[in-house]
């Protein structure tokens, strides 16, 4: 098991330098970062000049490259060629609230999801069966935008008017109240809910669809039947035995899901200003500054890369029969 995790975290590193070049001169060839500055009449080219040489952007390519990888590896990870901000500070405040909101979603769905799927499997066909399929499929559908926008509607309009409310139940935009001060948990909360929830709607889908099928296939195994002729109790075959096995498959989808909550929940962030990872990506990417997209990259590449590998990890700790040379 070393060995091969070792293996994996090797085979990491081109992985990562590969996606760094590419985006590179993606965004290199597609944005530049002085487009705004030419539409300023008051602004003039050798202005302009001098902004590129005082960034390094008057160099080639492969300079600019080799300069920011540099410094990446050691600890610099610059400073916005927009805001001129440091990146790293911005970064740790975006993946910090991205990883709140995102495991909090997470772990509410595991829960809810593998509730829904275990009792599916167990009452298969009846009329919970069916009505949990069928939202799970709707639940599917929906787009996660068009959903947002009707939780805003709803909570941040018609609702707040009908009970005459000075302000929202649950709040349709940012992480805290303006002028608060201090941390405030219930404030916090009530940010956090509709993002949440909008999430949740699909991942549970998904999660109980996983543990459903999975159930079903354990249930029907000699090993259980084993279980049950030595006289277990029922509720320890299930919980003991067929829930563990069950798992694996979806142990899986988490980690997946996991690992690319540091790539930006994108559209949710969006929609509900939250000052998380892929709210930070779309700022960056719309003023073409590579200073803060390529760390934003490299974070959203190691956690999948992470996350990948704890999955086969617990692929182990689950099931003794799987080994890893």
């Amino acid at each position: 098991m070393f060995r091969y995790i070792i293996r994996r975290m090797i085979y990491a590193v081109p992985v990562l330098l590969i996606s760094s070049i590419l985006v590179f001169v993606v965004m290199h060839v597609a944005v530049s970062p002085t487009a705004g500055l030419a539409l300023n009449p008051r602004i003039s080219a050798k202005d302009i000049i001098r902004y590129k040489h005082d960034l390094g952007l008057d160099k080639s390519g492969f300079q600019q490259y080799m300069t920011w990888i540099t410094h990446f590896l050691q600890g610099n990870w610059g400073k916005s060629l927009i805001a001129n901000r440091s990146v790293f500070a911005d970064i740790k405040t975006a993946l910090a609230n991205t990883i709140v909101l995102g495991v909090i979603a997470t772990v509410f769905s595991l829960a809810v999801g593998v509730g829904i799927g275990v009792y599916s499997a167990l009452r298969q066909y009846s009329w919970f069966d069916h009505f949990s399929t069928s939202a799970a499929f709707v639940g599917l559908s929906i787009p996660n935008f068009w959903f947002a926008l009707l939780l805003q509607i709803f909570f941040g309009v018609y609702l707040t008017k009908w009970l005459h409310l000075k302000t929202p139940i649950f709040y349709t935009a940012g992480l805290y109240t303006p002028g608060q001060v201090g941390f405030h948990l219930i404030d916090r909360l009530r940010h956090l809910f509709l993002p949440m929830l909008v999430l949740a709607v699909q991942i549970i889908a998904v999660y109980s669809r996983y543990m459903r099928a999975s159930m079903l296939e354990v249930l029907h195994s000699d090993y259980l039947r084993t279980a049950r002729a030595k006289g277990l109790r029922e509720r320890r075959v299930i919980v003991r035995h067929a829930m563990r096995n069950a798992l694996i498959p979806l142990t899986t989808q988490v980690a997946l899901d996991v690992g690319g909550i540091a790539g930006g929940l994108i559209i949710t962030e969006t929609i509900f200003e939250y000052p998380g990872m892929g709210r930070y990506f779309i700022k960056a990417i719309g003023n073409g500054d590579y200073a803060q997209v390529l760390p934003w990259l490299m974070v959203a590449v190691t956690f999948v890369i992470v996350f990948n590998l704890v999955a086969d990890i617990m692929y182990a700790v689950l099931d003794p029969r799987i080994r890893y040379a």
